[in-house]
């Protein structure tokens, strides 16, 4: 059975500032949600020895799936804040209304509560905030919610720029301090809940470490600190379908998948050709794991052989690589997709004419803020510069696609951002049998 991967753009959103952080909201209600943010350096005049200031913006989108000449994100706000360095909603409900989280420059945890409906017009509302530290930026945030499980005790883990890790609780809308450590050397670029035993921690740095901390104990000293990382780690995230699965990812270029029961070895190496500064766990499929690669774009890698125990790399089944700066912020929509048909028509003409060449099709368009299908690209998905011919796909992808040898097909939703273009991608992923294989 031969297969088709594609990736195929349907907007494109102008951020104005560099945008580095994106994501869907998980709440059932607010599927449709999708919340952006940005971090721009200044200095004050342009000189040189000016004292920067970090500013940013919020962004509120709505998707929206209602006729083939409208784009389908919807802008619902904008907000001036301090640089965003992460954005993270609360899996569940809080008071019966989606929660988001924000890291930001000033050194704050912020949350926001998202208000009124899909009749009403919906917006963010300021609930609550805590600094964590003077004098540092806020770089990450993680809840301990991600499978889901409603839950009275909802906490926040949050690193910053002076190597320390926070972690706090919840309690009538307010943020409150449990505990704080100096868990890294330098900046703790990535710390993350254990999503099935939310009293485990685990935190990367640029010392080039990656900890786990077991908060019944205290902080006094790791589980674990592993140098597995040849670089500083900056990406971590619990898989929510499978217990003791962690994904790590780092500047060095790897992706290291584990078993949180030992941690001197991980079950997979996968070199991914740039600094991993994302990874997402699809919220529905196990083995499905988004990446975003600053300098290599984002890909989809499919897990299940590494975690059923088989050595050797997770093959790479789809790629995006229309963006045209540091990939940043990446994540999976919940919104189903369930026509896999190709993408609307364009809601502007082309800039300039269509070419086609080596199996794929470029379109460039005057808006920024276009809706439009992009390319058509090889069966695994992957990207075909203008003059070159289409490879095949590798018999391991073919495989991870379909390894039962059944022919199911999906259709994803997925958001990306990238730095110095400003620009926020709205883009699906579609992965089918071969139509030419299915009539014969």
């Amino acid at each position: 059975m031969a297969w088709k991967s594609r990736t195929r753009s349907l907007q494109v959103f102008d951020t104005e500032l560099s945008a580095d952080t994106v994501e869907w909201c998980p709440v059932p209600s607010s599927h449709d949600i999708l919340a952006c943010g940005t971090y721009q350096l200044q200095r004050e005049g342009g000189e040189e020895d000016a004292t920067p200031t970090r500013t940013g913006r919020l962004y509120l989108f709505e998707f929206k799936r209602e006729g083939p000449m409208s784009p389908p994100l919807t802008e619902l706000q904008r907000m001036d804040t301090a640089a965003i360095l992460d954005l993270k909603w609360c899996h569940v409900p809080v008071s019966e209304k989606a929660l988001l989280g924000m890291a930001a420059a000033t050194g704050e945890l912020q949350l926001y509560t998202l208000s009124g409906s899909q009749e009403g017009g919906r917006s963010l509302q300021a609930l609550s905030s805590l600094e964590v530290g003077a004098e540092r930026l806020a770089l990450s945030l993680d809840w301990s919610t991600g499978r889901k499980d409603s839950s009275s005790d909802v906490r926040v883990v949050c690193s910053d720029s002076a190597g320390c890790v926070s972690v706090l609780s919840l309690a009538e809308g307010a943020l409150m301090a449990l505990s704080q450590w100096k868990a890294h050397d330098f900046e703790a670029w990535i710390s993350a809940f254990s999503y099935w035993d939310t009293q485990l921690v685990y935190s990367g740095g640029d010392d080039c470490k990656l900890k786990g901390w077991d908060l019944r104990v205290g902080p006094s000293s790791p589980t674990f600190t592993s140098k597995r990382h040849s670089m500083g780690v900056c990406s971590i995230h619990s898989n929510p379908h499978r217990e003791h699965i962690l994904a790590t990812g780092s500047y060095d270029e790897q992706i290291l998948l584990w078993d949180g029961r030992n941690m001197r070895q991980p079950l997979s190496e996968n070199h991914v050709g740039g600094g991993v500064w994302r990874l997402k766990w699809h919220p529905a499929h196990q083995h499905l794991l988004l990446a975003a690669c600053m300098h290599n774009d984002f890909h989809i890698l499919h897990c299940q052989q590494a975690l059923e125990g088989s050595e050797g790399a997770c093959p790479v089944v789809a790629s995006y690589i229309l963006h045209n700066s540091l990939a940043y912020g990446a994540d999976w929509s919940n919104v189903s997709l369930e026509d896999p048909a190709p993408c609307s028509p364009p809601a502007t003409e082309p800039k300039e004419s269509r070419t086609e060449s080596g199996g794929h099709l470029r379109i460039q368009y005057e808006s920024p803020t276009a809706s439009f299908d992009t390319s058509l690209e090889d069966d695994a998905g992957r990207y075909i510069p203008e003059g070159t011919a289409a490879p095949s796909p590798t018999p391991a992808a073919v495989s991870a696609l379909n390894p039962d040898g059944d022919a199911p097909s999906m259709s994803c939703l997925l958001a990306s951002c990238s730095f110095y273009d400003h620009m926020l991608h709205v883009w699906r992923w579609d992965w089918t049998p071969d139509e030419a294989q299915q009539e014969s």
